[in-house]
């Protein structure tokens, strides 16, 4: 067996392990900070495409019990709708991607994000769990920044990227595929454009398992 192969099966053995020990302690308080912070990639990203296409944003609101909204009127309704779900994917595929990259250092792009969501914060959400939470969380991915090593920042940064991929299928499974009497972006959608908020779900969850496929082929590829 040759180098190569031994750390392709490391890779997937590391990448089953991971999903296997984040599927176990999906609903403990582990990973709730991680689940808060991919609802405030899943509005930020309904901010930025309504920014992006004429529209302004007014707030932006989290939920404790992992929901969220974004107040961003103006823009192009169909894109800013659907930004959201694709947007924490999208969001998820650039980490993952960031912490692979040898050129990039991921301490930097922690500290970045950190930053980010300081800022965010500061500017646009609003409630006191919103605003503690983002204080919080951009203050903790500083500290991991400045004092943590690349590898664990590395790691960190993996992390992130995985579990924003992840939740956005499941996000999409649960609000829209197995709830659709939820007023969702993808029912807010069917209402826009006259097809089932269901059908947009299923299209959603398709590109992200095919994104999320995309991915980990890449990545085991680089492995």
């Amino acid at each position: 067996m040759n180098q190569q192969t031994k750390r392709r099966l490391a890779f997937v053995a590391g990448f089953v392990f991971y999903f296997a020990a984040l599927w176990t302690v999906w609903d403990t308080a582990f990973i709730y900070p991680l689940k808060i912070f991919v609802v405030l990639l899943h509005e930020i990203s309904h901010a930025a495409v309504a920014v992006a296409t004429g529209g302004t944003i007014e707030q932006i609101v989290l939920d404790p019990n992992q929901g969220g909204a974004c107040y961003c009127p103006g823009g192009n309704a169909f894109l800013t709708l659907s930004a959201g779900y694709l947007g924490s994917l999208a969001w998820g595929g650039l980490m993952v991607t960031a912490s692979q990259s040898s050129r990039i250092s991921t301490r930097w792009v922690i500290g970045a994000i950190g930053v980010f969501v300081i800022g965010l914060t500061i500017a646009y959400v609003r409630g006191p769990f919103g605003i503690g939470f983002g204080m919080a969380f951009g203050s903790a991915l500083l500290l991991s920044a400045r004092k943590l090593a690349q590898v664990w920042n590395q790691r960190l940064l993996l992390v992130l990227g995985l579990t924003s991929c992840l939740y956005a299928i499941l996000d999409i499974k649960s609000d829209v595929l197995d709830r659709p009497e939820l007023r969702s972006d993808a029912a807010m959608l069917g209402e826009l454009t006259g097809i089932h908020g269901v059908v947009w779900g299923f299209v959603w969850i398709t590109i992200a398992v095919l994104v999320s496929a995309w991915l980990f082929h890449r990545a085991y590829k680089k492995a």
